[in-house]
């Protein structure tokens, strides 16, 4: 099969989307399947990129400048992809780009598989644009609808996706973890007492880019509390972002940045619990390394965080309150035992989760697609 991907951010910036994005792409080209991406770039990427990039047209966002928005498919891109003459056309993004890219292939003949990786619609409440929520739902309605297959992370987004459809087309697309790399085994306490923590003081983790819509306040109004609390919890936080700022009203905070590879490993590792307060995540990559990473997770009570953690067995699920991410966490850093114990399960469940794994559900989701061929045009 000739794949022709469509991604809002294939590898200018490094998310949980385009990791399973560039990881898939790895894997259709090792098994013979050629693949042809077409998204914004940078002249300085995040990583290199797999498979065949074509950069397309694009624009910083005006309030997140870090993230591009492609403007459309130009008449360059709509000549590569005739040439290219894709079995399969694959949307990560419902944006501009992809609703062209959706419309081109309608036009081509082309089965169309969707995938969902972000919830748009929980970000606009973090930037005062709650009221066009109706008007965001309505155009993912159609955009989904208008598909032929969808993939989603969690079953029960692809329950949901059944319901938008209203048939059976849709399928999970779940994630991997590098079990190798996160592993309890980088856990260094050299490294932890060269950030000026004692070996008896309790690190809670913020894990992930920090922007508003990870929970940042959250974290950072929970952690608060618990410090006035204990005075031996010490926050870490791994990732960039824009809210880097609100940090800052912590006492002790370590800002670690952005890492990558074995130094991010190590930083998650060396933790002893990680504080995730997101309510917009589709899946949760940075759940599912700290849970490889042998870490006690107490995250919010979402459908992403239930498809992952079994309360009370792999990690805590809380309601989206200080006072119970405060009872949560406290729970945990006054019984080292029990968090040990959240840990060394947490890392045994992280073996359902394996790339090459998730990446075969893929290329079977295309496979049937493309003997099902496209719906009529004007679904």
């Amino acid at each position: 099969m000739r794949i022709a991907l469509f991604s809002g951010n294939y590898n200018y910036l490094r998310e949980g989307a385009n990791q399973a994005l560039n990881q898939l792409v790895r894997h259709l080209e090792s098994e013979g399947h050629p693949a042809r991406v077409y998204s914004p770039t940078t002249e300085n990427p995040a990583f290199e990129p797999a498979g065949t990039l074509v950069s397309v047209p694009s624009i910083a966002l005006p309030v997140r400048t870090e993230f591009r928005l492609a403007l459309g498919l130009s008449g360059t891109a709509r000549d590569d992809i005739r040439r290219f003459s894709p079995d399969i056309v694959h949307l990560s993004t419902p944006d501009i780009l992809g609703t062209r890219a959706q419309t081109f292939a309608k036009r081509l003949g082309v089965p169309i598989v969707a995938s969902l990786h972000t919830r748009f619609e929980t970000y606009l409440e973090y930037y005062r644009l709650a009221w066009t929520r109706p008007i965001l739902e309505a155009h993912l309605r159609r955009f989904y609808r208008r598909c032929d297959h969808v993939l989603a992370p969690t079953p029960a987004l692809v329950e949901e996706m059944k319901l938008i459809r209203g048939d059976d087309r849709a399928s999970l697309w779940s994630r991997g973890v590098d079990r190798a790399l996160f592993n309890p085994a980088r856990r260094d306490p050299e490294w932890r007492r060269s950030k000026g923590w004692s070996d008896d003081e309790v690190v809670i983790l913020f894990f992930g880019r920090l922007v508003a819509e990870k929970g940042v306040d959250r974290y950072v109004s929970t952690v608060r509390r618990l410090q006035r609390r204990n005075a031996n919890i010490r926050p870490l936080i791994v990732g960039a972002g824009p809210a880097a700022s609100a940090f800052t009203a912590l006492r002790h905070e370590v800002m670690a940045g952005h890492l990558e590879g074995t130094e991010l490993a190590r930083a998650v590792a060396s933790a002893d619990i990680l504080l995730h307060p997101s309510k917009t995540e589709s899946f949760g990559n940075v759940v599912l390394e700290a849970m490889a990473s042998g870490l006690a997770v107490v995250g919010a009570e979402t459908a992403s965080a239930t498809a992952l953690i079994e309360h009370e067995k792999t990690g805590i699920l809380s309601p989206d309150d200080d006072e119970s991410y405060s009872k949560a966490v406290i729970s945990l850093v006054e019984n080292a035992r029990r968090r040990a114990d959240l840990g060394a399960a947490a890392r045994r469940a992280s073996t359902a989760y394996s790339w090459d794994n998730a990446s075969r559900s893929v290329a079977q989701a295309y496979q049937e697609t493309v003997f099902r061929g496209p719906r009529p045009r004007g679904d």
